[in-house]
């Protein structure tokens, strides 16, 4: 093992003792109300941390991409996975269709006839069954079928489609008290057609430790939790101690008494902000404020802080949003106290197809 103070930078680190920590609370709570804990790898994006997951209890994993499925399917994590993704287009679904022989619980999303219909030809296609499950926008304004009518019409329109299986509805995120109402009706209208609906699956890290007052959902999908980040801690989900990932990053220039500049920007912390007053958190200086972002340059306001770094001196920021982070590098490091334990490759970095 090497030593944490030997690591270039910038390099992003997980902190091993808190992700387990992580992985450990997450299950515990859903498994204490009766929901099954279903971890989004797009946080990740590793194998070996899916399989952590897989250990510790999850029925099984989400996806975001087929190329995800790809690479979770090779290594051997799961059989169960929900892949959260209209797929459309005869290339995706000729790959869809391998997996679906490989992987015996894959199931997909939908919201529209069109991919239904295209899932279904491809099935017939192939000789292939497709587990389905119709996409409902309770409140984010995203994908998914927009009334608890519509949904149960699609539903019931999919299902008589040669070779397609309806296993349930999903949403991101659960929104209370909507999502919980839009599920009544859906499942009310279900319940009068004598079409049972199996899964029920809510997702979302904020919606998390909350996920129980939606007393119809089977499953929880969230991604961010093994890690946290600013955005999290911001939506009182988890705390800093919480936050795994840290980016080790070097002050390079302090071209003002009360400016820093880091040698990580936008091309490792990235753009993403979510209404965050900056860029990250420089945990040992909490006054601080990343407060813009070159593609290289991160850029430090320091006029808060009675304590100012010097240049050459190691910082550590939590990023506002992990799972962008994590498709950023090639690699993260699994750190142990001062030392590196593990140095993971991102298997599924790039895997956006």
């Amino acid at each position: 093992m090497s030593a944490v103070k030997d690591l270039d930078t910038p390099a992003v680190t997980i902190r091993l003792d808190i992700m387990e920590d992580n992985i450990r609370r997450v299950q515990a709570h859903l498994a204490r109300h009766g929901i099954g804990n279903r971890p989004h790898i797009k946080t990740h994006k590793i194998p070996a941390i899916g399989k952590l997951q897989m250990q510790a209890g999850a029925m099984g994993i989400t996806c975001q991409k087929i190329g995800e499925v790809e690479v979770f399917v090779d290594a051997g994590v799961a059989d169960d996975i929900l892949l959260t993704f209209n797929i459309l287009g005869q290339a995706k679904t000729e790959r869809l269709m391998a997996l679906c022989r490989r992987a015996p619980g894959l199931a997909v999303v939908l919201d529209n006839e069109v991919v239904a219909r295209g899932l279904s030809e491809a099935g017939a296609r192939h000789g292939v069954d497709v587990r389905f499950l119709v996409e409902c926008d309770t409140g984010f304004g995203r994908t998914g079928v927009q009334t608890p009518a519509a949904v149960f019409d699609l539903a019931r329109l999919a299902a008589r489609l040669p070779r397609m299986q309806f296993r349930g509805l999903m949403t991101f995120p659960n929104r209370e008290p909507t999502t919980r109402e839009f599920f009544e009706r859906a499942l009310a209208l279900f319940k009068g057609a004598g079409m049972p609906v199996p899964v029920v699956s809510g997702g979302g890290t904020p919606a998390l430790f909350t996920a129980q007052n939606i007393p119809m959902l089977t499953e929880h999908r969230a991604g961010t939790c093994v890690f946290n980040d600013v955005m999290v801690v911001s939506s009182g989900t988890a705390t800093w101690d919480n936050c795994a990932m840290r980016v080790r990053a070097t002050v390079v220039s302090r071209p003002t008494d009360g400016r820093a500049i880091l040698d990580c920007g936008t091309k490792v912390l990235t753009s993403d902000q979510y209404g965050q007053k900056g860029f990250g958190r420089v945990l040992e200086y909490p006054e601080a404020v990343v407060g813009n972002l070159s593609e290289e340059h991160g850029i430090v306001d320091l006029s808060a802080c009675a304590e100012r770094p010097q240049v050459g001196e190691i910082v550590h920021v939590v990023p506002n949003h992990c799972c962008v982070v994590s498709n950023m590098v090639d690699e993260l490091y699994g750190v142990r106290g001062e030392k590196v334990e593990v140095v993971w490759p991102v298997a599924a970095r790039g895997r956006v197809r």
